[in-house]
């Protein structure tokens, strides 16, 4: 299906979203009525104006969420599921608005964003199954003196803060376990995209949310506004997608008043590529793994570690897909790989491609930033990268894959675990003994076996070391969002 792109069409999908803050169930202005600006990555043009939260937004909406907490907490778990399972099939009918959308502010191609809308909705479906699943348990003390009676309560009004990378899947991918709980929210979106987020609270009160059971905050000013309220006492769960270094801050702030966290924090993924692997299935898996939003992904395959004896073909393979790619906007027909989020972003890039290029790597495509509007940065393929390059020691975030080699299954494990962070590994092997004993000993949370991608809402999501804390999706995804309550009750009258 063709999207329509035309400026009609653009301005129509921009105008279609509030601007406005969402509390208690009402669109409100922002105090004093401040506003920030939302770009297109791809011209460096200011979409719209959206409100800009201080701290006593971020209060009256946790106050708002602390006011429907109970009344939400007692509701009938299948009212919960109802809810969400609407809210998926509106998102699924507006697929294409939605996509138009994300590309505006983010930058991602249309078919991406087509994929992230189904994503994105597959997790308002899974929470939605999950919402009638909640169960405890009953049993009796070893000396029969007591029974034990174990039953599952939300956690309470949480804090939710979600990335600009994928904006709208993040934020049902928090929303939906919440809902499916009890808890009451308060979302904070990134301020490069927040007009996915508030589309999307318009679709859960559109499925019958009840007012101050989601409630949005965008704002400039997220250190201002998110502190308070975590050592305020009234948050008792915080939810963060973002950077390790955020994540550490985060957790200091969390401390005072023992809020509960998940933390999906940064990746620095290793891509093993050892000597019997099926190379068009390595390279199907490369560019998923690599190049799926552009590089700007927590999973990305940061490091490519592969056999020296088939480190040529590998790479040569790798680098004419990497160079058929087109670039250009999201909203062009065709376009492979649109623009990187900002100038930071983009300068991050470029600086961590010429050093490693001052440690003589080799660029077999791409390395050249264009001309023209917009951050642009070619799909590049670099070979004979040191160890010790910058780019093999921090997640890179955009289109550049960095190929080095070794010899032996030892060398290369130690050198995947090299490192700070453990989300994903991918490892690329035709023998089943070997893909199970690296899948082993690499020290991540997810590992993706002769696959590019791991993602999936049925699967728990999440990471090890400063990766992060906790699971999102899957079965255990819910946990998350619920406290263990244990109750004693004494035996009378035993026989």
């Amino acid at each position: 299906m063709t999207v329509d792109v035309t400026r009609p069409a653009v301005v129509a999908a921009v105008a279609a979203v509030p601007k406005q803050l969402f509390i208690g169930g009402a669109w409100t202005d922002a105090t004093g009525g401040r506003t920030f600006a939302v770009g297109d990555p791809a011209t460096g043009e200011v979409l719209c104006e959206v409100a800009d939260a201080a701290p006593a937004d971020g209060r009256r909406a946790l106050d708002a969420a602390v006011a429907a907490q109970e009344e939400w907490a007692a509701t009938a778990p299948r009212a919960r599921s109802e809810i969400l399972r609407r809210a998926y099939e509106i998102i699924l009918s507006r697929t294409d608005e939605l996509a138009l959308l994300m590309t505006l502010e983010m930058g991602k191609p249309l078919k991406e964003a087509r994929g992230e809308v189904a994503y994105a909705a597959e997790f308002f479906r899974w929470f939605s199954e999950e919402a009638v699943r909640v169960d405890g348990g009953y049993g009796t003390t070893p000396d029969g003196a007591n029974r034990i009676l174990i039953m599952r309560r939300p956690v309470g009004p949480c804090l939710l803060i979600t990335p600009w990378n994928f904006p709208l899947a993040m934020g049902t991918r928090k929303i939906g376990p919440a809902v499916a709980a009890g808890c009451t929210m308060v979302l904070k979106p990134a301020p490069q995209t927040p007009l996915s987020t508030l589309a999307l609270a318009g679709i859960l009160t559109e499925a019958g949310l009840p007012p101050g059971v989601l409630n949005v905050v965008t704002t400039t000013d997220a250190a201002g506004v998110v502190e308070p309220l975590l050592r305020g006492g009234d948050v008792r769960k915080l939810s963060f997608t973002g950077s390790t270094q955020v994540g550490r801050i985060l957790l200091a702030q969390c401390a005072d008043t023992v809020v509960r966290t998940s933390m999906e924090l940064g990746g620095n993924a290793p891509f093993i590529v050892f000597d019997d692997a099926d190379l068009d299935v390595a390279v199907d898996g490369a560019m998923t793994a690599k190049m799926r939003n552009m590089g700007e992904a927590c999973t990305a395959a940061n490091r490519m570690f592969v056999h020296r004896s088939v480190a040529d073909e590998f790479a040569a393979r790798f680098a004419e897909r990497m160079a058929a790619l087109t670039v250009g906007p999201g909203t062009e027909p065709g376009s492979d790989v649109g623009p990187l989020i900002d100038a930071a972003g983009r300068g991050k890039v470029e600086e961590l491609v010429e050093d490693a290029l001052r440690r003589d790597a080799k660029v077999v495509t791409g390395g050249t930033t264009p001309d023209g509007p917009g951050y642009f940065y070619p799909p590049t393929v670099l070979t004979d990268v040191s160890r010790d390059a910058a780019l093999m020691r921090t997640e890179i975030f955009g289109p550049v894959a960095a190929i080095t080699t070794f010899d032996d299954e030892d060398e290369v494990v130690r050198a995947a675990n090299d490192t700070e962070w453990g989300l994903v590994g991918y490892l690329f092997t035709r023998d089943v003994d070997r893909a199970l004993r690296v899948g082993e000993r690499l020290e991540v949370g997810m590992v993706g076996l002769n696959t590019g991608l791991v993602s999936n809402p049925a699967a728990p999501f999440g990471g090890v070391k400063q990766s992060g804390l906790g699971r999102e999706g899957g079965r255990v995804g819910i946990e998350e969002f619920l406290e263990y309550k244990y109750v004693a009750i004494p035996v009378r009258n035993r026989a």
